[in-house]
């Protein structure tokens, strides 16, 4: 027997998993991944808590004088602050301290699909932006006294919602470069000052004007017209917006895949 026939028998003899175990599967992995987050209060409650209380000292106790299209601004911009934190160390640290530790190397033995890793992340991801986005929304009605109507308010979770995915992938591209007790720091250097270059702490046009023309080059500020645009402060177009976040993400995917094959 030749060598083309005995892969063609040894591959015909593997089993091929139906498509509701394959949905079991990604359940099954989006599940553990949500309960094993939601156990480590050393991850939820900075993610929570950090935009929680930039939000109430900028956003309400400094913000009550500004005006309402002021406290608007505010909570659009804080939002995406909160949001971009599930992305970034969610992916990022956890990746490189289960990389560091051998258990994407497990993960691989299991019978199960490949992407159930990635999309279970994801789903927290996501999940953990709705529970900012709603934290900050409630803080802002009840506490701040924001008008918002409620399809600006399902406008602004949507779009923190979807607009976390950018930062997982470029999360996961840090996690594969970094080692796990150096992720931390790395990606505070890359969120903080984000941040500040985006205008999400405070309108770009306090930056000096060299700092606001590099503005358009991080995901955060194009995640920020969004907003503000689901806030109804501003009336840009939405779409070159998200075209640009995809692009990021897509780059940012590619990179960290490749780099996750090389280093395993």
């Amino acid at each position: 027997m030749n060598a083309v026939a005995v892969v063609a028998a040894s591959s015909a003899t593997v089993p091929v998993m139906p498509p509701r175990r394959v949905l079991g599967a990604y359940l099954a992995e989006a599940r553990s991944e949500c309960l094993r987050y939601l156990r480590a209060p050393g991850f939820l409650l900075p993610v929570l808590l950090f935009p929680g209380l930039f939000y109430l000292v900028f956003g309400v106790l400094m913000g009550r004088s500004e005006g309402a299209d002021a406290a608007r601004y505010l909570l659009a911009s804080y939002s995406v602050f909160g949001v971009m934190s599930p992305g970034l160390f969610g992916f990022g640290v956890s990746l490189s301290l289960e990389r560091d530790g051998g258990l994407l190397t497990w993960k691989r033995a299991l019978p199960m699909p490949p992407g159930a890793y990635l999309l279970g992340k994801m789903l927290m991801a996501m999940g953990a932006a709705a529970v900012v986005v709603l934290m900050l929304l409630a803080m802002a009605t009840g506490l701040g006294h924001v008008a918002m109507t409620a399809e600006q308010a399902v406008a602004l979770l949507a779009t923190g919602m979807l607009g976390v995915l950018p930062f997982c992938a470029l999360g996961m591209l840090v996690g594969t470069l970094i080692k796990g007790q150096g992720a931390p720091g790395m990606l505070q250097l890359v969120y903080l000052p984000m941040s500040f270059l985006s205008g999400l702490w405070f309108p770009l046009s306090m930056l000096p004007k060299s700092l606001q023309q590099f503005a358009p080059v991080w995901p955060s500020y194009h995640l920020d017209r969004i907003a503000l645009t689901a806030a109804g402060l501003t009336h840009d177009a939405v779409l070159p917006h998200a075209l640009v976040l995809a692009g990021f993400a897509a780059i940012f995917f590619a990179l960290a895949v490749r780099r996750l094959r090389r280093v395993g």
